[in-house]
C-alpha cells in the first residue's frame, strides 16, 4: 500500500512539475510583452521599474521551483499551490497595467490568461479571484482618475464591461467544468465498485472451481497448478514431498454404512489432515476416496514422520458416524521425493506405486518409494 502511495505522490508531482513548467513560460511571454511595450513607449515608468518588476517575478518563479523541487509542496493542502501562483500572477499583472496607462486594454486578455490557471478550482474560489481581477482592474482605473490620467472615460468603460462580460462567461464555464467533474468522479466511483464486485465474485468463482465441494479441499485440477508451479520454482538440492492417500476398505462403509457415512469419513480426514499439516503444506481430494499430499522444502525422514503422524491420527479417530466402530478407520499412504528438473506425472506413478505396495502389504501402513528404489 505504501509503494502504491508513493507512485500516486511522483506521479502527482510529474504533473504539478508539467503545470509549472507551462506558467514559467507563460510569464516569460508577458515578460516579452511587458519589454515590447516598454521599447514601443507605452510603458510610463521608468525602465529601472521595468527591471526591477522582472527581476521580481523571476525571483518568485524561482521559489515556486524551489518548493516543487524539494518536494516541499506534498505538506500544502493542494500540492500545486495554484491559488499562491495565482494570486502573485494577479499582483504582478496590475503592477504591469497600471504603468501602461491609455493602452492598457490591449493586455486585458492577460487577466483571461492567469484565470485559465485557476479553472479546476471549485467555482466558488474562482469567482472569488474573477472579482478580484475585475476590481483590481476598476481601482487602476479609478486611482487614474484621481490622479488626472484618465483620459478616455468611454474607453474604460467599454474595456471594464468587456473584462465583466468575459469574467462572468467564464464562471459559468467553470462551473460546468466542475459539475462535469463531479459527475466524473462518481461514475468512476461507481465504476470502482462494481469493478471490486466483479473481483470478488471472481474470486468466489475460482475458490468454487477450485475447491472440493465436499471436503472443502483443493481439488485434482487445482492441485495440479500448484505442483507444477512448486516444482518449477525448486531449486537444486531442495526437495518436495509427494503422497498419494487411500481410505482403506472405503467401499465397504458406503456399503454398509451408507454413502451418507462415507461423506462423513471423508469430512472426518480433511479436518484430521489440516490439523495434522502445516500452512504451507498442499493438501487436495485427488478422486473418491484418494488424497494428494504436497510438502514443500522436507527431506525422506521429515516427510515420513508426517505421513506416518497423519495415519496415526487417523486410525486413532472417532468415527462421526455411530455405525462405524472405532479403530475401523485406517488409510494407506504412498510416498515420493521430488527433485529440481523431476517430471511430475512421473512422481505421481512413483507414489501411486509405493501407494499400491502399502495396499498389497496389508494397508494402514505408509510406503515410500525410496525404499523400493534402494532395495
Amino acid at each position: 500500500m505504501s509503494a502504491r502511495v508513493e507512485l500516486d505522490q511522483q506521479a502527482l508531482q510529474q504533473l504539478v512539475m508539467k503545470r509549472f513548467a507551462l506558467a514559467a513560460l507563460t510569464y516569460g511571454l508577458a515578460l516579452l510583452l511587458t519589454w515590447v511595450s516598454v521599447a514601443a513607449g507605452f510603458y510610463t515608468a521608468p525602465v529601472s521599474v521595468a527591471l526591477g518588476s522582472s527581476l521580481l517575478i523571476v525571483l518568485s518563479q524561482l521559489v515556486f521551483l524551489a518548493l516543487f523541487w524539494s518536494g516541499f509542496n506534498q505538506r500544502f493542502r493542494d500540492p500545486s499551490l495554484t491559488q499562491p501562483q495565482v494570486l502573485v500572477a494577479l499582483l504582478w499583472l496590475t503592477c504591469l497595467l497600471f504603468n501602461l496607462g491609455s493602452a492598457r486594454g490591449s493586455l486585458l486578455v492577460l487577466y483571461l490568461l492567469v484565470l485559465m490557471f485557476a479553472v479546476f478550482l471549485p467555482p466558488r474560489i474562482f469567482i472569488r479571484y474573477a472579482v478580484l481581477a475585475f476590481l483590481s482592474f476598476v481601482g487602476l482605473t479609478l486611482l487614474d482618475f484621481h490622479l488626472g490620467r484618465l483620459a478616455e472615460p468611454a474607453a474604460f468603460l467599454l474595456e471594464a464591461s468587456v473584462l465583466l462580460v468575459t469574467l462572468v462567461w467564464m464562471c459559468l464555464f467553470v462551473n460546468y467544468v466542475y459539475q462535469l467533474r463531479q459527475r466524473m468522479r462518481q461514475r468512476r466511483f461507481a465504476l470502482q465498485v462494481h469493478q471490486d464486485t466483479l473481483r470478488g465474485m471472481l474470486r468466489q468463482l475460482e475458490d468454487l472451481a477450485s475447491t472440493d465441494e465436499l471436503t472443502g479441499l483443493y481439488n485434482r485440477r487445482r492441485f495440479l497448478r500448484i505442483a507444477e508451479g512448486e516444482l518449477a520454482r525448486l531449486r537444486k538440492g531442495h526437495q518436495i514431498g509427494l503422497a498419494l492417500i487411500d481410505l482403506d476398505h472405503f467401499k465397504r462403509i458406503n456399503d454398509v454404512h451408507g454413502h451418507a457415512a462415507g461423506d462423513r469419513v471423508l469430512q472426518t480426514f480433511a479436518a484430521i489432515a489440516r490439523a495434522c499439516l502445516r500452512d504451507g503444506d498442499v493438501l487436495a481430494r485427488y478422486g473418491g476416496e484418494e488424497f494428494v499430499l504436497l510438502l514443500p522444502d522436507t527431506d525422506a525422514e521429515q516427510f515420513g514422520i508426517c505421513c506416518e503422524r497423519l495415519r496415526e491420527a487417523f486410525a486413532n479417530a472417532q468415527p462421526v458416524d455411530p455405525g462405524i466402530p472405532v479403530g475401523q478407520l485406517s488409510l494407506s499412504v504412498g510416498l515420493t521425493l521430488l527433485n529440481a528438473g523431476d517430471d511430475l506425472d512421473a512422481s505421481l506413478q512413483r507414489a501411486d506405486e509405493a501407494l499400491y505396495r502399502a495396499k498389497r502389504g496389508g494397508r494402514n501402513r505408509c510406503e515410500a518409494a525410496w525404499t523400493s528404489d534402494n532395495a
